[in-house]
């Protein structure tokens, strides 16, 4: 199993991960990285592991309103597929009233041709 040192808050951590893995696991302890030196821009230095943890609780919280933020898209995204599905429905049945209008109008026309066609009686 590959392992990757990461530096976190300018500790260093040994840490195991999946084959592959390495540039997203260093990639996560730079994200962290930075947002503990964003906190300590903040609000100076208030201790490394309160500094940790404000860090963790913001990651988390902007995890969470992602998941959230998601979730309505997920929504958003069903009642739109369903509403093309409605819409697809009714074209579906337009379409057959269309086609029906067309094929009796074009029964009409045929009659009304072969009656102008037909041959004159003399009275």
């Amino acid at each position: 199993m590959p392992q990757v040192l990461v530096t976190i808050a300018g500790r260093s951590y040994r840490m195991a991960c999946g084959e592959g893995e390495e540039s997203h696991l260093e990639g996560l302890a730079a994200l962290y990285d930075a947002k503990i030196d964003e906190m300590r821009a903040a609000f100076g230095e208030i201790g490394d592991m309160r500094l940790q943890v404000m860090a963790a609780l913001t990651v988390a919280d902007e995890v969470l309103e992602l998941r959230r933020k998601c979730e309505r898209l997920e929504t958003e995204l069903a009642d739109t597929r369903h509403l093309a599905s409605a819409g697809d429905e009714r074209s579906s049945i337009l379409e057959g009233k269309f086609a029906e209008k067309i094929h009796v109008t074009a029964e009409r026309i045929e009659r009304l041709a072969r009656s102008l066609n037909a041959p004159v009686v003399p009275d």
